[in-house]
């Protein structure tokens, strides 16, 4: 049963007739004529149970775009159906215009439209949609809640994706400069070219040596088909938010950049992502869009409450490739678990990899060191500089095992680690 605001209303006129004429039987009477007109109108108002309700299946958005979630609602009753409809999404959807007012001719249909602002990425629900019959008079009605789930997946914004066209042009200047061809590395043969002094020896082409009455090395090109794996951290320390954007959204955002630019660049991209076990995996191809491909991965994935184990981050690579690859793995280098859990898998990476770490750098530990005037600060201080020294530490041990690591803040962490990558590649370490 559903009461409404005239209800009220009448009850409140119903009151000046008791005041005029008091006594015990205008109060009896005036109950009896409410209840009786709550009763005819809602023996008056169209069943709700005769609605047959219908999803809309929504395109995925990004999280800084709207979208529109249908409902088609069809009328199978017998009566003209006025009320209003109630679409049950939850808080983080954003919906503006969860109520719709609804009026339906039997036998007819009508399409209700909840614009959605999604506050946060992943798959968004409607479990419900609660439908009020009101009556003719407008006092009462009926309501009934229709189990119906609608879906709404919301994917990584992509924010970096601004970094993009820089560092593809940086990369286009690279194919076309000759320090990227190193001699005696690769094994794409790229030219032949007279001998100087320095020249390893291995490289002399003997036939073009014949030929031409001097000595010819042969000049290599890296090669171009390489494999990037990027290892995605989704456990508990993903969870923390540094200037209020968690770890895990700042990874995601370096691995798109990062994998959109190497599938790009001719490399083969595999993404993982990982916590105790392998949540999610996508792979670049020749004729896919990786991009696609990567933010239908990622998009539904959350940080989880266990802690990552590394131990089986070998073999995860190792299922994916076997040749030599860079492994990036983005996770947290201030983690109290870092030197138990990671540090011991690396030497495993790196004996048939080259590993380089990302990692989210929190810009309050900086501002903390310089805010000494009160005890508290000072305390605060304190730890912020000991935790400063601990990652300086920490990044020293990984150089020693040959680990490149990046480190910055939130939003420039992307561009960073793209930069790192094409620095690697014009060094011909890939």
């Amino acid at each position: 049963m559903v009461l409404t605001l005239r209800l009220l209303l009448v009850a409140l006129g119903l009151s000046v007739v008791i005041v005029a004429f008091p006594g015990q039987q205008t109060l009896w009477l005036c109950l009896l004529a409410l209840g009786l007109l709550v009763a005819a109108d809602m023996l008056l108002a169209a069943s709700p149970r005769r609605l047959r309700v219908e999803r809309v299946t929504t395109e995925p958005v990004r999280l800084d775009q709207r979208s529109t979630a249908v409902t088609v609602v069809h009328h199978t009753g017998s009566r003209r159906l006025r009320g209003s409809a109630k679409d049950g999404w939850q808080p983080s959807a954003g919906a503006l215009n969860p109520v719709s007012t609804v009026s339906i001719i039997p036998g007819q249909s009508t399409r209700l439209r909840t614009v959605l602002r999604p506050r946060r990425r992943g798959d968004l629900t409607s479990q419900t949609l609660a439908v009020r019959s009101i009556g003719p008079l407008g006092l009462a009605g009926r309501q009934v809640t229709h189990r119906a789930v609608h879906r709404q997946r919301v994917l990584p914004p992509f924010r970096s994706r601004r970094h993009l066209p820089s560092k593809r042009h940086r990369l286009r200047e690279l194919d076309g400069q000759t320090a990227v061809q190193i001699r005696g590395a690769g094994t794409e043969f790229d030219s032949l070219r007279d001998y100087v002094r320095g020249d390893d020896v291995r490289s002399i082409d003997w036939r073009a040596t014949a030929r031409r009455q001097h000595l010819v090395v042969r000049t290599w090109r890296p090669e171009r088909d390489r494999r990037v794996v990027l290892c995605l951290d989704a456990s508990r320390t993903s969870a923390a938010r540094v200037e209020d954007e968690p770890r895990l959204d700042t990874g995601i955002e370096a691995a798109l950049l990062l994998g959109v630019l190497a599938a790009g660049a001719g490399d083969r991209v595999d993404l993982l992502g990982f916590d105790r076990r392998l949540v999610t995996h996508a792979r670049s191809s020749a004729n896919g869009d990786f991009l696609h491909t990567m933010v239908s991965a990622l998009a539904p994935i959350h940080p989880e409450l266990v802690e990552a184990d590394f131990s089986q981050l070998p073999g995860h690579v190792g299922s994916v490739t076997t040749q030599r690859s860079l492994v990036v793995v983005l996770t947290s280098l201030d983690s109290a678990s870092f030197e138990e859990g990671l540090l011991p898998v690396l030497p495993a990476l790196t004996q048939r990899h080259l590993v380089l770490i990302a990692s989210v750098q929190d810009p309050d530990l900086a501002r903390r060191t310089v805010a000494r005037e009160t005890v508290g600060e000072v305390y605060r201080a304190a730890a912020a500089e000991r935790s400063l020294i601990e990652r300086k530490a920490l990044r020293a041990q990984l150089s020693s095992l040959g680990v490149e690591v990046v480190e910055a803040p939130p939003h420039q962490l992307p561009p960073e680690l793209a930069d790192a990558y094409i620095r690697l590649k014009a060094a011909g370490r890939l």
